[in-house]
């Protein structure tokens, strides 16, 4: 990918943003749940976007700022806890959400 891809985090709107060269590609929401512990519920790609490889830099971006931050993540987004089994990131604390609560978070479309 040759275009300019920038991560952000977004706190009014809690999420992270990934942007395709000023435009908006995808979020990865996150809520606070106290703490330090951050809930991450739901990452969107744009169907634009798909295929770039964007779900990947944005949760790669996201998880490793959470982990600067010191925060413990709770991925219940699928895409999230299958980008966690496959890749390490330095420094960051999981709590794995029990297996019900992951399937209750999943989005109608998405696998839980």
């Amino acid at each position: 990918m040759t275009d300019a891809v920038t991560v952000t985090r977004n706190d009014e709107a809690r999420r992270y943003e990934v942007h395709v060269d000023g435009e908006l590609g995808g979020v990865l929401q996150f809520r606070p749940a106290g703490e330090g512990r951050v809930v991450l519920p739901h990452t969107e790609i744009d169907s634009s976007f798909k295929g770039k490889g964007l779900g990947s830099t944005l949760a790669s971006e996201a998880l490793a700022d959470l982990a600067r931050r010191g925060d413990t993540i709770v991925p219940t987004c699928p895409f999230v806890a299958h980008y966690l089994h496959e890749h390490d990131v330095p420094g960051l604390v999981i709590e794995w959400p029990r297996e019900e609560d992951a399937a209750d978070s999943a989005d109608p479309g998405e696998p839980a």
